[in-house]
Order: structure tokens, then sequence, then C-alpha cells
């Protein structure tokens, strides 16, 4: 086994029961592809590849890992095609081709979490499903609701639906982290329950969680530069009273003030 590259953050999911976990959360069916970010030596490729999958692109950062996985899987290059390249710049290029439905799975870095979940959510061809084996207490925050609202959790579930799959443990990963670890699913939103976001969603939750134990309207009078009086009755508009807290507003809540203060 390849020694992980501390500046990769690489931590090798080796627990039997977590990988059969993930590819259960992933409930891959006919017609489907599969997208894997940081398949490392193959674990959850291994199990994968009887699955109905009829493609599966992992994207691996490491080279001497990349290369070890194309001799692997040199003669299953029909279904599985391995990706030297950072998931972080080609995920959005490589689902723009894909042309399947597909989800998404991955041990990744848990440094580029947050960064990856923005990603994700800004896909134009987004995965059915994402399932994501990171730090138990980042999993715990993208799965809060009001009144334990955060900014993670807000980008999040503005298209899609999480929840923990399984909490593990240091000892099921080699080398062992710090922290406990946590396998999330997200099931994306579609239809009537996804909606059309707005185009300054995003910017909308850094306004109002730049302060978090600020209301809501100190937060967007001082960055909009409006008058208290002016902003409350923007909020009124959104069926708020004035005195909420960021942690008490639903993703709804905070699309109907997006769209009352878009330019």
């Amino acid at each position: 086994m390849s020694a992980p590259k501390k500046s990769l953050g690489q931590h090798f999911l080796i627990n039997g029961k977590a990988l059969a976990m993930v590819a259960e959360s992933l409930a891959i069916r006919d017609g489907m592809a599969m997208i894997e970010i940081g398949p490392g030596h193959g674990e959850l490729t291994d199990l994968l590849i009887a699955s109905p999958a009829m493609k599966i692109i992992a994207i691996e950062k490491d080279y001497e890992l990349a290369e070890a996985l194309k001799k692997k899987y040199a003669l299953l290059a029909n279904k599985v095609e391995i990706v030297e390249g950072d998931a972080l710049k080609d995920l959005p290029r490589i689902t723009e081709r894909i042309g399947l439905p597909y989800v998404l799975a991955g041990n990744i870095p848990y440094y580029i979490t947050g960064h990856l979940l923005r990603i994700a959510g800004e896909l134009g061809n987004k995965p059915v499903r994402t399932v994501l084996t990171i730090q138990k207490e980042v999993a715990l925050r993208i799965c809060a609701v009001p009144p334990r609202m955060n900014r993670l959790a807000a980008c999040v579930q503005a298209w899609g639906t999480p929840h923990i799959a399984m909490s593990l443990a240091p000892a099921d990963f080699d080398p062992p982290p710090t922290v406990d670890s946590a396998i999330i699913a997200i099931e994306t939103k579609i239809g009537e329950e996804a909606g059309d976001l707005p185009e300054n969603y995003y910017e909308t939750v850094r306004i109002i969680f730049q302060q978090p134990r600020k209301t809501t309207l100190n937060n967007l009078a001082a960055d909009l530069s409006l008058p208290k009086a002016e902003t409350l009755d923007l909020l009124k508009k959104a069926g708020l009273s004035g005195t909420e807290r960021p942690e008490n507003l639903s993703t709804d809540t905070i699309r109907r003030i997006a769209n009352l203060i878009r330019p």
C-alpha cells in the first residue's frame, strides 16, 4: 500500500462495512454512471465494478496512485476511467461530458469539503445523489436545521437534502485521522422542491451569516448600506419580524430575502 501524502490529506477508508454503506447509499441503478473523487487504491471502486453503473470515472490527484489504478483496471477500461487531476478544477468539465445521470462519491480530504460542495451545488449537470466521507462535526453542521442553521447548511440545503448514513471512528481509516468522521448522503432536489435558486442566493447567505450572533436585520442593513427602517420593511415582506438571528432562518426564507434584495 502506498504511503499517504500528508499534503493531500489522505486517510484511506478500510472498514468494509463503511465501504458497503457508501455503495448502498449511492443506490446506483441501470443507466447511471458514477464519479468517484479520491479512489486511493480502489477500495470503493472494487465494490462498485459489479454494480449496474455503466461508467465509473475516478479522479485521483496523486500521480503514483493514479498510475497504479490505471494498471489495476487496464482490462476494464470500457467501464472504469481513471483521471489524474484535481476534482475541484476538473469536476465541472467531467460532468458536462458524462452524458448519463450519475452519482458522486468520495473519501475526500476534509479541508476541501466546503469548496467541493459549493462546486457541486453550482454544477449545470448535478449528481442524482452525493455520498462523501467527511469530518463528523462538519457533517452535523451540513444537516443542521433552524434553530441551528449555519452558512454551510444554508448553502448545501439550497440544492440537496442531506442525512448522515453512518458514523465512523478513526480506526476505520489508514492512517487514522485525529477526528471522528461520518458518511453523509445528499439527495439532489428536483422539480418543485428544487425551485429556481436566485442568482444572488449564495451572496445573500454570506451577508446574513457574516456575523451570526447579530440579527439578520443588522447584518443586512450594514452590508447593503440601507437604513434599518428600510431593511425592516424588506424583511417584513419576507414574512419576518426583524428580530430573527441567522440560525433561525430556513433556506426558503433566505430565498425570499434574496429575491427581495436582488439588484
